[in-house]
């Protein structure tokens, strides 16, 4: 009988410390956004040398790039000076063939 009271005093205890764990701010999960956007321009240099320039049919790479530097401009944008009034952006390419 003493453990269940153990374990259910451990769940109250987990369960009321779940919002210290979220309490990361919106500025500081867009700025992890964006350190994994550049890390992801490392892949995409990556793959783009390594692409077989022969094929028929090649993978845009310019238009990745572009769409992916959007992205990252709106989310420093917004962290730098976030706004009442939404921004409008170009839409994105999406289309990479």
């Amino acid at each position: 009988m003493k453990i269940q009271h153990i374990i259910a005093g451990l769940l109250v205890l987990a369960l009321y410390s779940l919002p210290s764990f979220a309490s990361t701010s919106e500025a500081e999960t867009l700025a992890k956004i964006d350190h994994e956007l550049n890390a992801l321009d490392v892949l995409v240099q990556q793959a783009k040398a390594q692409a077989d320039q022969t094929q028929r049919i090649t993978f845009d790479y310019r238009a990745l790039e572009a769409d992916l530097d959007l992205i990252k401009q709106g989310i420093r944008r917004h962290v730098m000076s976030p706004r009442t009034q939404p921004r409008s952006y170009p839409p994105l390419k999406g289309d990479y063939r």
